[in-house]
């Protein structure tokens, strides 16, 4: 792995360029950089995410989230190397079995609301969203593994999880979209 900074000032960058963990240079505009700036947004949300009161099986979740989204930043700034392990995404696989097997089944869409705590999960899940694609966009011309893009795609759908279960968290529930139909439903009632 690449040096580690010991001077956050090092106006290396002032032209436009920054390092990879490899040493090489690229644009800041690179699919490589945006990939990794999303990732480094989604992992900022959920630190914001933890500020809030949550179970503490949600919280050590998204701790170790956290850790697994660094491994994957420093999977992408390393060209060709491995960090993020395919064990990651399985144990996103079993949180989402665990937590979508106390909810409810989905009748309708839900809005992006509730609690304070799901509101934030689900800017998590849209920025987990924006990762993936930068991430697809980059393995589209470059190779990766499959496991960073993989990894975001179960991120985003245990956000949405998660953001469900923080609305239930104090007896509350989803926002539900008010579509027509389930205005004709609830005019028919």
């Amino acid at each position: 792995m690449g040096n580690r900074l010991t001077e956050i000032a090092t106006r290396t960058g002032d032209a436009g360029t920054t390092g990879l963990g490899n040493n090489q240079r690229v644009s800041k505009n690179s699919l490589r950089i945006h990939a990794m700036g999303d990732v480094d947004e989604l992992n900022s949300h959920i630190g914001l995410l933890l500020c809030e009161p949550l179970p503490e099986a949600v919280r050590g979740l998204l701790v170790q989230v956290q850790h697994q989204l660094f491994n994957l930043g420093g999977e992408l700034s390393i060209p060709g190397f491995e960090l993020l392990k395919k064990e990651a995404v399985l144990q996103l696989d079993e949180a989402l079995a665990e937590h979508n097997a106390a909810l409810p089944r989905l009748q309708e869409f839900i809005l992006p609301a509730g609690t304070r705590a799901a509101a934030q999960a689900h800017i998590c899940r849209t920025v987990a969203r924006r990762a993936e694609r930068a991430v697809v966009a980059l393995g589209n011309e470059e190779a990766l593994n499959d496991a960073p893009r993989q990894y975001l795609n179960r991120l985003s759908d245990l956000m949405f999880v998660l953001a469900r279960v923080l609305n239930r968290m104090n007896g509350g529930d989803d926002v539900y979209w008010k579509s027509e139909r389930l205005a004709r439903q609830d005019a028919a009632q």
